[in-house]
């Protein structure tokens, strides 16, 4: 059955609605991936590799629950589709338990248990608000190109939301130190409230548009159908070797976001103004994508654009880090230094989120693949399991983060230029060693991705041939 998605633009009030929802990921992503791991080690006393375990076990319990929440949205049967139910019920009970992540309810360091708990249930009420956002992307829309403008504004809005926060934060919240633990009760509180709004107004602003019983009632649920489904589609070929390609690219993002305050401090020794400055860095580069990729895209594919922009990204990446060793690199903490940091950087994250942006439009394509093949669509568990890899990967490399930081010796207590040289040098061997061989390996199998334009617009159309000879087994969409 084909879905009730259009071929042609869509309004401009759909594109910003739909990527308004992405902006409560940007903000638990900049969260769980910068703060976390320094607000529940350095102000709240729990070792470093304690609180990256949590974070991990979390993870790795949410990536496997993932699957079941976008197979349950798959099935969902109401009169507002099958994604606007779970956007309506989910933002509240998440927004407050963000709020008591950042304000537990203990003095001095928070048990493992505690952590963990706080973790999963944000992860898992965070899934099913973003499972069925994303998943309404290829619903809305068949096009090649129009489901890459969908997600830039996804990324627009993600990304812009999350670094207004981490602006806020460095010069509001904690303007007058990291440790503050009044300043991460405030950043939490302001994260649950743009939760809340944000996604409750994406799906009020979608409302209108895709609010329609789907056009078959789907089965009764059960577990055994249920992981059926899900194994069925986590085997299709053209989303084995994206996974292959992704998981690489999730353990660089997850371990990099987790080191971000490690790096800033001690290894570049970064000031206030410095901090203030470089969620601007970064949104610059989101902007640049936005505006550039979907002509990249028209002239080079997703394929190409991905896999070149994993080896680009990486390498910008890390010939600061290269210099910085060789001795190459001015005076850490001055001007010249952070100036030419920060213009390394806003070329290595354009790269980057072009890879994200591409990979999250390269998922739309898998679900007319596998339509094709078995006749049904499944946009939830495609996304769930994009999630799901994301997770466990991202897990990862919090994870390997936690390890650099436990093995280099930097003690709990340091502060920027008094740890000494060669532990500063074991954490950037370790870390650039691990970011080279993750890149080569995403864009190796980024790459091979079986998908390209010409392939989806053939399928397209063997698919709209197809109903329109058998309309009992679905209209050809609009």
């Amino acid at each position: 059955m084909s879905a009730p998605a259009r071929s042609g633009p869509l309004p401009m009030r759909i594109k910003l609605a739909n990527g308004v929802g992405s902006i409560a990921f940007g903000v638990k992503d900049n969260g769980f991936s910068v703060f976390l791991l320094t607000f529940y080690n350095l102000v709240l006393g729990m070792e470093a590799w304690l609180v990256s375990l949590a974070l991990v076990l979390a993870l790795i319990v949410d990536a496997f629950v993932d699957p079941l929440l976008g197979n349950l949205s798959d099935r969902t049967y109401s009169r507002w589709g099958r994604r606007l139910p779970w956007l309506y019920l989910a933002p509240l009970p998440l927004g407050i338990a963000w709020y008591v992540l950042w304000s537990p309810p203990v003095d001095g360091p928070p048990s493992f248990a505690l952590l963990l708990g706080m973790a999963i249930v944000i992860r898992l009420l965070l899934s099913a608000c973003e499972v069925p956002s994303a998943a309404l992307v290829p619903e809305l829309t068949r096009d090649y190109d129009e489901r890459t403008t969908l997600f830039r504004y996804r990324y627009l809005f993600g990304w812009t939301g999350g670094l207004a926060l981490l602006f806020l934060t460095y010069s509001v919240f904690l303007s007058e130190s990291l440790l503050d633990r009044d300043g991460y009760r405030t950043y939490g509180l302001v994260g649950a409230v743009v939760i809340v709004v944000t996604t409750l107004l994406s799906a009020l602003g979608q409302h209108k548009f895709v609010a329609r019983y789907p056009d078959a009632r789907p089965p009764r649920f059960h577990l055994r159908t249920a992981f059926a489904e899900i194994a069925e589609s986590f085997s299709e070929r053209a989303f084995l070797i994206f996974a292959l390609g992704a998981v690489a690219a999730y353990i660089t993002q997850g371990m990099t976001f987790a080191l971000s305050n490690y790096l800033f401090y001690f290894v570049w020794e970064f000031t206030e103004s410095a901090l203030a400055t470089y969620p601007f860095v970064l949104l610059a580069s989101v902007i640049v994508v936005f505006l550039s990729l979907g002509a990249l895209h028209r002239r080079f594919g997703k394929i190409r654009v991905a896999s070149g922009a994993t080896i680009l990204g990486a390498a910008f990446w890390l010939i600061p880090y290269g210099l910085r060793l060789a001795g190459m690199w001015p005076e850490v903490g001055g001007t010249a230094s952070t100036a030419m940091l920060f213009a390394f950087v806003l070329v290595s994250n354009c790269f980057t989120v072009m890879v994200l942006v591409s990979a999250s439009s390269m998922v739309a394509e898998i679900v007319e693949a596998f339509e094709e093949r078995t006749g049904r669509r499944a946009e939830g568990a495609f996304y769930s399991g994009n999630w799901f890899v994301q997770k466990c990967a991202t897990g990862l490399g919090i994870l390997s983060a936690g390890i650099i930081v436990s093995l280099s010796g930097l003690p709990t207590d340091a502060t920027p230029g008094s740890v000494a040289e060669p532990v500063i040098d074991a954490v950037i061997v370790q870390y650039c060693v691990m970011i080279a061989l993750l890149g080569a390996f995403s864009a190796w199998w980024l790459a091979r991705f079986p998908i390209d334009r010409a392939d989806h617009e053939a399928r397209l159309a063997a698919l709209d041939a197809a109903a329109r000879a058998d309309p009992e087994a679905g209209g050809a969409a609009p």
